[in-house]
């Protein structure tokens, strides 16, 4: 009998910003949550930040060129997110990032696969590529992906590395697409 998994808290929520410059704006100054990583996505699909709020625990945005208005009842993922792209609504959840420890991701893996789990397994890497299939030397966080029984996109992740000042690399851009330095002060939402 395998012992329970162990988990150590949420990793991360990620939603989907309309403006990631007001965003990065209103979570730093207005709610002071450090931004602890900032990436580019491949072949201008869009950005993915990450803001500290605690506990290990991050609030993550993506924001992509073309994703659709808010749309209440048009909040998730795409099932085949390969072939189609992982974007969703604005104001969506996109996915439910949960930790788990670093020794214990390839049981992890298995033992879900073992129950009927079907997993993308990637290792997000600090280059173009993104991601890769193989833990190298740039790579940052090992996730699983997955979905619950009621189509909620899901993610087992554990940090292979601690957050760095390096990690805060890109200026976010604003509603149009055009980069916005982070020292300039967005318009926070009324």
């Amino acid at each position: 009998m395998d012992e329970p998994m162990r988990y150590s808290g949420v990793n991360h929520v990620a939603l989907v910003a309309r403006d990631m410059a007001e965003t990065v704006d209103f979570y730093t100054n207005v709610l002071e949550m450090p931004l602890q990583k900032t990436i580019d996505l491949p072949n201008g699909r869009g950005q993915h930040f990450f803001f500290d709020c605690g506990g290990g625990g991050s609030i993550a945005f993506f924001w992509f060129p073309n994703a659709p208005e808010a749309a209440p009842g048009v909040a998730s993922m795409h099932p085949d997110y390969q072939k189609v792209g992982s974007q969703t609504a604005h104001a969506s959840m996109n996915h439910l990032a949960i930790s788990v420890p670093l020794d214990k991701f390839d049981e992890y893996a298995e033992r879900l696969r073992r129950r009927g789990v079907s997993l993308r397994v990637l290792n997000h890497e600090d280059s173009e590529r993104h991601g890769s299939e193989e833990v190298n030397e740039n790579t940052w966080i090992r996730s699983m992906y997955f979905r619950d029984p009621n189509g909620i996109h899901m993610e087992l992740a554990a940090l292979v590395r601690p957050y760095r000042e390096s990690d805060v690399a890109h200026d976010p851009v604003n509603a149009k697409g055009e980069r916005v330095p982070r020292t300039s002060s967005a318009k926070v939402p009324a």
